[in-house]
């Protein structure tokens, strides 16, 4: 009787535990979409031998362009960036809806490359001979207004760089010198059609059983669909078909991605995000299928008339070896390590005197950090560190304990995006301080943030909870001993940031003028 009783307690106690992040493999053989419920913006995935490698916009958040693991597409875990940072100095502060856009991954001839463009910076590639290692940065071109490069070898060596325009353009191929560095011409446009493929964007090139393929979504992040071209000369004519759409089970805007096969070429599938509001870019896959005139067939297609629509989840793709450990991205982080957890990003250039996981051990050290210019409004400043959201729903639970030396510090529990909200202890008069919760957004006219509730405590150690709900609501709480928590103000809205979900976190800061010595320590950062 004791035995069952411990027996069914343990199995309750890891069932919750399983249920406290998003696991899409099922245990069983099957997953459910999407299989990275995290914004993971505009992934591209490429296959060497058993592994997939896949990379992701980062915009302006640093480090850049995360690459993520996989031995069966469904299960994931982050391994590495592309850059720490890029070689200009305007992201030294943060430049919202910049950065990098739309990475593609290849492999050839022993080496790794991403290319990707900044909306008014230029094309970037980077190369390594192992994704876990250092990436060498290059930029290739200083030019303005061009969208989401990929590359293709061509079986006589030749190589090649498709890209669009912003807003959606035509598809441009250029030729490309064979190491991948330089473009050799103007390039030219193989195939432009505003009324059959509007915003024409975030193109993958393919090569299958002697014809040229450009996967490219058309009709808009939220509610666009897959479009393929292909043609048996690579500059085309090109013709055009739709092959994914939104079908009726909520799954909206189904396209750009990566077409893949399982090691052994049995199998294909595809992998594309849906946006969903604050929660990004998320990432589902799908099996797809060849048919014998040399189209894909994406999803299920019931009538069987090319245009497939995507399933919420299926078997898991076969593949020798498995079935392979269940993994998820890094969330939750005790800081005890003296490297940074590879889920974090910064809004900016990182700069080392902003933080230090080596002066307290076992603790985030966030240094006060000034933001006078805009009145304390969050939403310029660099210095907060932050990761994506992980979950439909999910608490986040963090400990601080502020060394202040300044009214008006503050140190806590950030949720970001166009608009923004946190739980923070803030030093007030006479030594005295207080949590409180405050509100802020991007506004031109830095108005200042504005403080919504609080309360007065003398404790040291200070736990901050959020709680995020529903119906873009995240509820703030804190407790002084770790077990009872006080709920503080009313639900606070939560508001994607530009082209990226909202970002939950930790920061240090001050509305002051004058500099600070003062600084915050993290104890962890847990996710449930």
């Amino acid at each position: 009787m004791k035995k069952t009783l411990i027996t069914l307690m343990l199995t309750s106690l890891l069932s919750s535990a399983a249920s406290a992040q998003w696991v899409p493999d099922l245990g069983d053989g099957t997953y459910k979409n999407p299989v990275l419920h995290a914004d993971y913006a505009d992934a591209d995935v490429t296959r060497v031998g058993d592994d997939y490698w896949m990379v992701a916009s980062s915009f302006t958040h640093f480090p850049g362009i995360p690459v993520l693991h996989s031995k069966d597409m469904v299960n994931w875990e982050i391994v590495n960036h592309i850059y720490q940072r890029l070689p200009l100095g305007k992201y030294d502060r943060p430049v919202h809806g910049e950065g990098s856009w739309a990475p593609a991954i290849r492999y050839h001839d022993g080496m790794y490359y991403v290319y990707f463009c900044t909306p008014w910076d230029g094309l970037f590639v980077a190369r390594a001979t192992d994704p876990r290692g250092e990436w060498e940065l290059t930029q290739m071109l200083s030019v303005d207004k061009w969208e989401d490069p990929c590359p293709l070898w061509d079986d006589d060596g030749q190589a090649y760089l498709v890209h669009s325009i912003h807003r959606g353009g035509p598809a441009i191929v250029h030729r490309m010198s064979p190491d991948g560095l330089r473009l050799l011409d103007e390039g030219t446009v193989v195939y432009h059609d505003a009324k059959a493929n509007p915003v024409l964007e975030g193109m993958k090139f393919e090569k299958h059983n002697g014809w040229y393929y450009i996967f490219a979504p058309a009709g808009g992040v939220s509610k666009g669909w897959q479009t393929v071209l292909r043609s048996r000369d690579i500059y085309g004519p090109y013709e055009a078909r739709r092959v994914l759409q939104a079908g009726d089970n909520g799954i909206n805007g189904p396209h750009q991605g990566a077409l893949l096969s399982t090691p052994d070429g049995n199998e294909w599938w595809f992998m594309h995000f849906q946006s969903k509001g604050v929660h990004g870019r998320v990432i589902h896959l799908q099996p797809a299928r060849w048919t014998e005139d040399d189209w894909i067939v994406i999803g299920e297609d019931p009538d069987g008339d090319g245009i497939g629509t995507p399933l919420t989840g299926g078997v898991k793709p076969s593949i020798a070896g498995g079935p392979f450990e269940i993994k998820i991205p890094a969330t939750s982080d005790e800081f005890d390590s003296d490297k940074k957890g590879l889920q974090w990003q910064w809004m900016a250039h990182e700069r080392p005197e902003w933080y230090s996981l080596t002066e307290r051990p076992g603790w985030m050290r966030l240094y006060v950090e000034q933001c006078p210019s805009e009145k304390g409004n969050l939403y310029y400043a660099g210095n907060l560190y932050l990761q994506k959201f992980p979950a439909p729903e999910f608490t986040v639970t963090t400990v601080v304990e502020p060394s202040f030396e300044a009214v008006g510090e503050r140190a806590g529990l950030l949720t970001m995006g166009d608009e923004y909200s946190y739980i923070a202890v803030v030093a007030g008069e006479n030594g005295k301080q207080r949590v409180a919760v405050v509100t802020g957004k991007n506004d031109k006219l830095a108005v200042t943030p504005r403080e919504r509730a609080s309360a007065e405590t003398d404790a040291s150690k200070v736990w901050l909870r959020c709680e995020y709900l529903p119906d873009d609501l995240c509820r703030y709480s804190y407790s002084t001993d770790g077990e009872t928590f006080t709920p503080l103000g009313k639900p606070c809205h939560v508001a994607q940031g530009t082209w990226v979900g909202a970002k939950t976190g930790i920061f240090a800061s001050s509305p002051n003028v004058v500099p600070s010595h003062g600084y915050a320590d993290f104890d962890r950062f847990i996710v449930e």
